[in-house]
């Protein structure tokens, strides 16, 4: 009888424990279905506790009882170090496309001398690369890229009617991605602990997503993000020497670009130094190539290794792969998003795979 009764409250434990888990991973899913607008602020709050975290550290050593003076102190530099200067550069980026704009508007800029300069330049053997790769009506491919410019243009001026809005939207998410970085830098530790704490996982498996998850967040910002900057400073500096048009705007395209391993800031500078040979400005040709290669290039190889160190790297192919699908599917947070599924993606199955490898028997 008393079997009988032990094995209907099992199962009547056993129903409650799965409703009560539906119900957690329905309601789970209520908030993050609430919570989604602000998913690009919640995810950089994460990101700058994470960065910023040792800082706050060494304050509460030097503080010790003071949390929310040491979280302010922490959000203060952020905003100084990264927010004020994020705004300042799309000022400049902004007004330095618009006069991009209006000086090819009022022909100050001849897309149309340009080609034409280029075509009648080109060695024979360049003009027959072109031909077997279909691309020989450069009238055909300034049309091309004239409607392009224009288009894009036009878009930003028709967005313009909701730029209020925008700047609301902006603004209001700014506000949440500080709010939410203050309470994270003061509560992180407990935070932290709480949530992987619940993650249904042993000990050491827990230790090693949460380890993962910060060391990759970290080398994605203090290498990836701080070489980008780095190459596009050099890059646009490099442009401005040379008295290219826009160096602001190429710089920063240089910057983003320069998530991209391998390719990167090729992608801006090799076409324009090949422009420039082609033209007959050697000089200025040859000097984009070496400091393409040699100074922007070699960034990535000196400045990274110091910053996060080579073990913390997945490699450079799943970097590639992992940032492009990123930002097909999360847009802009994808460069930051894309390398952190892929980091977890190989130490979780680097778990698995030696979680299910026979042990030896002596």
């Amino acid at each position: 009888m008393s079997t009988a009764k032990t094995s209907g409250e099992d199962t009547v434990r056993r129903l409650e424990d799965r409703i009560f888990l539906a119900l957690v991973v329905a309601v789970t899913i209520a908030f993050a279905i609430v919570i989604a607008p602000f998913f690009g602020a919640i995810l950089w709050a994460v990101i700058a506790t994470i960065v910023f975290f040792p800082l706050r550290d060494r304050l509460t050593r030097a503080m010790p009882n003071h949390e929310n003076r040491v979280a302010l102190i922490t959000l203060l530099v952020i905003i100084a170090a990264v927010i004020l200067p994020a705004l300042l550069l799309t000022v400049f980026l902004v007004q330095e496309a618009l006069g991009l704009y209006s000086n090819i508007q009022a022909g100050k800029i001849d897309l149309h001398r340009y080609f034409v300069q280029f075509q009648h330049q080109i060695p024979p053997w360049g003009a027959q690369a072109l031909e077997r790769f279909g691309v020989t009506d450069f009238d055909a491919a300034l049309e091309k890229l004239g409607s392009a410019i224009a288009g894009s243009f036009q878009t930003l001026a028709s967005r313009a009617v909701n730029v209020g809005q925008d700047t609301f939207s902006f603004l209001l998410a700014l506000g949440v991605m500080l709010y939410l970085s203050f309470f994270l830098l003061r509560d992180g530790n407990t935070l932290s602990a709480r949530v992987f704490g619940a993650v249904p996982l042993q000990a050491e498996q827990r230790q090693a997503l949460l380890d993962t998850f910060v060391t990759v967040i970290r080398a994605t910002i203090k290498g990836s993000l701080v070489v980008a900057i780095l190459q596009g400073i050099i890059g646009g500096l490099l442009f401005w020497a040379l008295n290219i048009n826009a160096p602001i705007l190429w710089g920063v395209a240089m910057a983003v670009l320069a998530f991209l391993p391998v390719v990167g800031t090729g992608l801006i500078w090799l076409p324009v130094a090949i422009y420039m040979l082609a033209t007959g400005l050697i000089v200025k040709g040859v000097i984009l190539i070496l400091g393409g290669v040699f100074v922007i290039g070699m960034v990535d190889n000196i400045v990274r290794p110091i910053l996060v160190g080579r073990d913390t790297r997945i490699p450079d192919y799943m970097v590639l792969i992992s940032t492009l699908g990123g930002l097909a599917v999360f847009g802009a947070n994808g460069v930051v998003i894309g390398p952190v599924i892929a980091a977890m993606f190989v130490t979780l199955w680097t778990k698995f795979a030696a979680s299910r490898a026979p042990t030896s028997t002596v």
